[in-house]
């Protein structure tokens, strides 16, 4: 049995896979807020609560915003501020008695996709997540790839290509830079650049009912898409791409997108597919469980 964990900054999921992948068990709890000792221990409690419930032990696999440096062996990166610079594997280890796997969750669901999802079967897979932040992961035959710096996927943070007037000024990023792709291709990326007080899926159906400020809005984030893709299609080549998040619930991406990145890609012929998660928000979950997988 493999245990995942999704630790989240407003929530803790955990999920139980059989040998076959199929879903034992499923339990969610809120995340101790700004609280670093207790959220070790809710993610304790939670695991030894499951296994007492499943009536045996399991491997544990831990997805978390952020990253393990690689040379302080302690969280970097992560929006879940409390996490940073805390030894968070091995303070789980200790918690739990056993080695613990802990990822990027931009990782875990690329791993997740790429195991039994929208890219099983692929050689490399590019996951993206397309939320309240942009991140990405990538899964080479069956394996994630950290990179020694531990942030081999990190797409969302560098600069947007090719940037014209309508990208300008350049927006600034919590990371300190301007013009990063997240500023542009998260959820709140899309809001501010449409100038309504709208949420995401309210901007799409307006687009489609023929609201011309949200319809312009919604063809600018394509292209962008379409740019900052080509950019990982002309480094990576990846067989396929898997979109993941809110705003990849919007269905005209998939036709439009792979339209648009063409003049930006440096080949003939672009054979890298675009795809929809195939588990949706279980993907980053389901990943952390995978990262047993071998």
């Amino acid at each position: 049995m493999r245990i995942g964990i999704d630790l989240g900054g407003s929530k803790i999921e955990l999920i139980a896979l059989d040998e076959g992948g199929r879903e034992a068990l499923r339990r969610r709890i809120a995340t101790p807020q700004g609280d670093y000792a207790g959220t070790v221990r809710a993610v304790a409690t939670l695991v030894h609560a499951a296994e007492r419930e499943l009536g045996g032990r399991a491997s544990v696999g831990i997805g978390t915003p952020g990253a393990l440096s690689h040379v302080s062996g302690r969280i970097k990166n992560a929006n879940s501020t409390c996490l940073n610079d805390r030894p968070l594997k091995q303070d789980l280890e200790a918690a739990l008695g056993r080695e613990v796997r802990v990822a990027n969750d931009a990782n875990c669901f690329a791993l997740s996709e790429a195991v039994d999802g929208a890219g099983k079967g692929a050689a490399v897979v590019f996951g993206v997540i397309l939320g309240t932040g942009v991140g990405g992961g990538i899964v080479v035959h069956g394996q994630v790839l950290t990179g020694p710096n531990a942030i081999a996927g990190e797409w969302g943070h560098n600069p947007l290509p090719l940037p014209g007037k309508a990208d300008l000024p350049l927006p600034p990023c919590y990371c300190g830079r301007c013009g990063c792709i997240e500023t542009y291709l998260s959820g709140p990326g899309l809001v501010r650049d449409s100038g309504a007080a709208l949420q995401p899926p309210e901007i799409v159906a307006r687009a489609a009912q023929g609201d011309a400020r949200c319809a312009a809005a919604l063809a600018r984030y394509e292209e962008r898409l379409a740019r900052a893709l080509a950019g990982v299609i002309n480094l990576l080549d990846p067989d396929v791409i898997v979109l993941g998040g809110g705003m990849s619930n919007i269905d005209r991406l998939y036709a439009r997108v792979p339209e648009l990145w063409l003049p930006h890609v440096f080949s003939d012929r672009v054979a890298t597919r675009l795809a929809r998660h195939a588990h949706g928000d279980s993907s980053g979950v389901r990943g952390a469980a995978w990262l047993w997988y071998s």
